[in-house]
């Protein structure tokens, strides 16, 4: 992908998430909460993390079948307002740490503050593109991301990033959007659908060739048959991976964002483009796993933070 595109959706993307942050979307919202429920998670996990954590991004519940160990080290690529770094950090315990890795300023600004209210002493959030993860070589146990790599454009940069901060024996857990046929052409080359979590997608035979050329074994890309419709379940949709933004303190708008509020802004675009197109029939939300080759940690230490 050129680099002007590439800019021209990485601000795009930014000002979506960076008006989610900023706006009042949360668990409180019955709307937000359908959609993380629609994707996995129980009303028992959302009343257990600070509210503003979620705000019905996501496709999936990565960290209900990462297998996350007490004291190991949890990297969420993509982390928003910290909805499964929060999770995470009661899997790994004290002796463990959840990192969040996220782009967009305000959303670190959104997830340090809901760690502060919620006194988590074993989480960090670190601001940065997830093809550049600001961590060293093998320091990792497991991988979690929520509907994320979708939009990253340069997807084998992010593979191998994930690849080198993990360690031998580590493993990846990521709910996504992939492709399972090809997109309409006026979909694929929609700004507005690519920061709606569509048109940046990959076939899944691509996101397993991907993974395996980034040194990884064991790649496995599941189909989960969740309904992409589900987040249609908020009324005024901003796009497929969130409900129109209320935010209090809106930032600027960017050209060709689907946050902005304009007559002519791609979130209308974008609604219209889905009014003809059944988003099941070429998507799918999946469950990716992959394991780093080398010796695993035995699953002696697993305590009480830990699932299987």
């Amino acid at each position: 992908m050129a680099d002007g595109i590439a800019d021209r959706i990485l601000e795009s993307v930014k000002a979506k998430y960076g008006a989610a942050a900023a706006s009042s979307l949360s668990s409180e919202n019955a709307g937000v909460r359908a959609v993380a429920e629609a994707f996995g998670y129980s009303p028992e996990e959302l009343a257990a993390i600070p509210a503003e954590a979620n705000m019905g991004l996501s496709c999936g519940n990565p960290t209900a079948t990462a297998r996350i160990q007490f004291g190991e080290v949890v990297v969420d690529l993509g982390s928003g307002g910290g909805l499964d770094v929060f999770l995470a950090s009661k899997m790994v315990g004290p002796q463990g740490r959840a990192i969040g890795i996220d782009m967009t300023p305000a959303m670190i600004a959104r997830a340090r503050a809901n760690a502060e209210a919620g006194g988590y002493d074993n989480v960090e959030f670190y601001q940065s593109t997830i093809d550049r993860i600001p961590l060293p070589d093998a320091s990792v146990d497991c991988i979690v991301s929520n509907c994320v790599l979708n939009l990253a454009p340069d997807k084998p940069a992010v593979f191998r990033e994930m690849a080198r901060v993990l360690k031998p024996g580590g493993r990846v857990a990521i709910s996504d959007i992939a492709l399972k046929r090809e997109l309409p052409e006026e979909i694929a080359k929609s700004v507005a659908a690519y920061v709606g979590c569509i048109a940046g997608a990959i076939p899944i035979g691509d996101y397993r060739s991907g993974l395996l050329a980034a040194g990884f074994e064991q790649a496995h890309i599941v189909d989960s048959g969740a309904d992409l419709n589900a987040y249609a379940k908020i009324e005024n949709q901003a796009g497929c991976c969130s409900p129109a933004m209320e935010a209090s303190n809106p930032l600027p708008v960017v050209e060709d964002s689907c946050c902005a509020v304009a007559a002519d802004s791609l979130h209308d675009d974008l609604k219209t483009l889905l009014s003809h197109y059944d988003v099941n029939a070429a998507a799918a939300s999946v469950r990716v796993y992959a394991i780093k080759p080398g010796a695993r940690a035995a699953d002696s230490h697993r305590g009480p933070g830990s699932r299987g």
